[in-house]
């Protein structure tokens, strides 16, 4: 959550200055795993985790040369499967750290690392690459994709949830994202924050 708060701050045309910025940086830190992952609570689990994260450090405009970024990055990369997806089981939220980041390739799962790897500036790295071609390989014949997983989170070790909907929206959003960078250099998001920046109606004294 606190990486999309940082994400919401620089929607709304706030940068590293706002107050809560600095201690939200500090939590990132403090929580990042020693693997360079951080445990996801709303989707399973830690590639989850990772995605938000990453996602809310480029939006504030976080230096993404920094060393425990890189260290997601190089978690992020190890996980991928040898079909070019990512998969994560709920067994990930045991205990067990072998657990994480592992398990059969799914479309949202996937999606989210992808999403996470470009967050970081890895637009242009075989992984993603890899990535985007197991989902163009796995989308059916009327543009869909198929999971049968739970890959959405209720309550960790007490009930998980399958949203039909994940392993639609996740792809084509990865893919938009990765057709924006590749074609323009930003992200969509990258350009309603510049909207945002030149405009600042939604922006409020903090």
């Amino acid at each position: 959550m606190t990486g999309r708060c940082l994400e919401m701050l620089a929607a709304l045309g706030y940068d590293q200055t706002h107050p809560a910025v600095a201690p939200a940086l500090r939590f990132l830190k403090r929580e990042q795993e020693t693997d360079g992952s951080w445990y996801g609570r709303w989707g399973v689990n830690y590639i989850y985790g990772t995605w938000s994260v990453l996602a809310g450090l480029r939006a504030i405009g976080v230096d993404l040369s920094e060393a425990y970024i890189r260290r997601a990055v190089a978690w992020l990369e190890s996980k991928q499967n040898p079909d070019g997806g990512w998969g994560e089981t709920c067994l990930s939220y045991c205990d067990d750290p072998a657990w994480s980041g592992t398990g059969d390739s799914a479309p949202s799962q996937t999606a989210w690392a992808i999403m996470g790897l470009m967050s970081a500036g890895m637009t242009d790295a075989f992984s993603v690459a890899r990535g985007v071609q197991y989902l163009l390989r796995h989308q059916m014949k009327d543009g869909s994709w198929e999971e049968v997983r739970h890959t959405g989170t209720g309550f960790p070790r007490v009930f998980y949830l399958r949203y039909h909907w994940y392993c639609q929206y996740f792809p084509l959003w990865a893919l938009a994202m990765y057709r924006n960078l590749r074609t323009r250099g930003n992200m969509r998001a990258d350009e309603v924050r510049q909207q945002v920046l030149a405009s600042g109606p939604h922006r409020a004294d903090h």
